[in-house]
């Protein structure tokens, strides 16, 4: 399973499978759940109540890369850039 086609609107971001399955995910729910060490430190030390606020920098993608062929990797608005998102991810925070 790969993505076929990745797109950006209406604040979220749109996958099409090469199954011809499609997916979509919230920009905040994607941030949220960055699987980088550092945002997964910063989970790590919140409580469970813990609700995060971001920026609009911080919810708007400037690029998207294919990473090898397991993964993407998102360049963030206001820089963030260390979380690679394998596919199976991407398609469990899906709705």
């Amino acid at each position: 399973m790969s993505p076929k086609k990745l797109e950006i609107k209406n604040h979220k971001l749109h996958i099409k499978w090469n199954d011809n399955s499609s997916s979509e995910i919230g920009l905040k729910n994607l941030r949220i759940n960055c699987p980088c060490a550092h945002c997964g430190k910063d989970r790590e030390e919140q409580s469970e109540t813990y609700i995060p606020l971001f920026s609009d920098e911080q919810l708007e993608i400037s690029e998207i890369n294919l990473v090898g062929s397991y993964a993407v990797g998102i360049k963030w608005k206001d820089g963030h850039n260390t979380g690679i998102f394998e596919f199976n991810k991407l398609k469990k925070l899906s709705t």
